[in-house]
């Protein structure tokens, strides 16, 4: 039987990957199996992941992912060394996303990523002309979002199935070689003054449409 203790600060040292939930060493009888982390059985697991990945070796949840990773991919530009790219990659291991694909400078600021890139697939491409390359020979078509002239209400736009959701940094919003790369441009309605919300937040929206149309069934 599942039998951790509650509290993080019993095991001698709790494991760096600091969350605000975590739970103490093992209690009772090992269990069985390969994708348990000995040293976290031993420790504590203070790791920012759900309770089914308690005590599991960070390979073992990549691999469980794995088999029910969705299908939608999410790009960013990356020229500015946006803080919100971390926060987009976290947003993207919550909804399960299969890729992340970072377009522009290679080095991304993991700070908002609450070290989930771990557990996410991440792929660099120099330029857009290579991310849209990459997405070509993979069948996938570019859904880009900003909210500039020509682009359609989500709620009312087509997001396929398979597809690469790309999204600009905070400010100047998408380049005008993402936007020629798109297949789509779709906008998230606003009902305020601002002209844009957060970059990361608008993401979030956008993959949960995704969600709601294809995988909330």
């Amino acid at each position: 039987m599942h039998q951790p203790s509650d509290d993080p600060s019993t095991g001698p040292s709790p494991t760096p990957e600091l969350s605000t939930h975590g739970v103490g060493p093992w209690v009772g009888e090992r269990p069985d199996g390969d994708h348990w982390d000995e040293e976290l059985l031993e420790r504590g697991d203070t790791r920012n992941v759900i309770d089914r990945y308690r005590y599991w070796r960070m390979e073992a949840i990549v691999a469980d992912l794995d088999t029910r990773r969705h299908a939608f991919h999410v790009a960013i530009e990356n020229w500015q060394h946006d803080l919100n790219i971390g926060s987009i990659v976290r947003s993207a291991n919550a909804f399960a996303a299969d890729t992340v694909h970072i377009v522009g400078r290679k080095r991304w600021n993991r700070r908002g990523a609450m070290v989930t890139d771990r557990y996410q697939h991440v792929m660099h491409h120099p330029d857009v002309a290579a991310l849209a390359g990459w997405a070509r020979e993979n069948e996938l078509p570019i859904v880009a979002v900003d909210n500039v002239e020509g682009a359609v209400a989500v709620e009312r736009a087509e997001l396929p199935e398979r597809c690469i959701l790309l999204f600009g940094q905070e400010g100047p919003g998408l380049s005008p070689e993402a936007l020629a790369a798109a297949s789509s441009v779709v906008e998230i309605t606003q009902y305020g003054s601002t002209r844009s919300i957060n970059a990361s937040a608008a993401a979030a929206i956008i993959m949960h449409q995704w969600v709601l149309r294809h995988a909330a069934r």
